[in-house]
């Protein structure tokens, strides 16, 4: 087999995997989250509105009256607690948080989780190694979460010193990125 041939292979070889592992057509491979795609080709809300696994985000978020935001150009970083991270608050507190007359302080937590800009986690790693490790990353709320790194996995940390784990990085938006976190983060 001549070379020409064997690349042309190679090439096909790779189209089809991609096509496989749900590449999408700007080659990116964004992980499945809640048992749903998550298509680089919908926004921060449209995805997540397919994901299982934050319901509970959504539902705040529509609360809060931050759809049109962050359906918005962005771009934006999301860390994105799970229905399970807001479980875990003390009983009643996301009942209280859904309340109308609360709606300032919800929007105050929900836009902790929000960062400016598109930081992947190449982004997030390299900004924590100039950092001697970790980065600090000022949130549209407008305090500071601080991101770390050890080993290949990445935690953040609120203003509180509660630290949450990325479950799950580098889901990509057509306005930003989205990485799954297992703690609801506090100002």
């Amino acid at each position: 087999m001549n070379t020409r041939l064997k690349t042309l292979a190679v090439v096909v070889v790779l189209a089809l995997s991609g096509a496989a592992f749900g590449a999408d057509a700007k080659g990116m491979n964004n992980p499945m989250v809640g048992g749903a795609p998550m298509l680089v080709t919908r926004d921060i809300v449209d995805n997540a509105v397919n994901s299982k696994d934050h319901t509970t985000l959504v539902a705040a978020v529509k609360a809060a009256g931050l759809v049109e935001t962050l359906k918005g150009p962005g771009p934006f970083t999301v860390f994105a607690p799970t229905n399970a991270a807001f479980a875990a608050l003390p009983a009643g507190t996301v009942d209280t948080l859904l309340k109308p007359e609360n709606k300032a302080t919800l929007t105050s937590v929900l836009t902790y989780h929000v960062v400016p800009g598109k930081l992947d986690g190449k982004a997030l790693m390299a900004q924590a190694k100039a950092g001697g490790g970790r980065a600090q990353l000022k949130t549209v709320q407008g305090e500071v979460l601080t991101v770390r790194t050890d080993g290949g996995k990445v935690t953040v940390t609120d203003s509180k010193g509660n630290t949450a784990n990325v479950t799950i990085a580098n889901v990509y938006q057509k306005n930003g990125v989205i990485h799954v976190v297992d703690k609801v983060l506090m100002p």
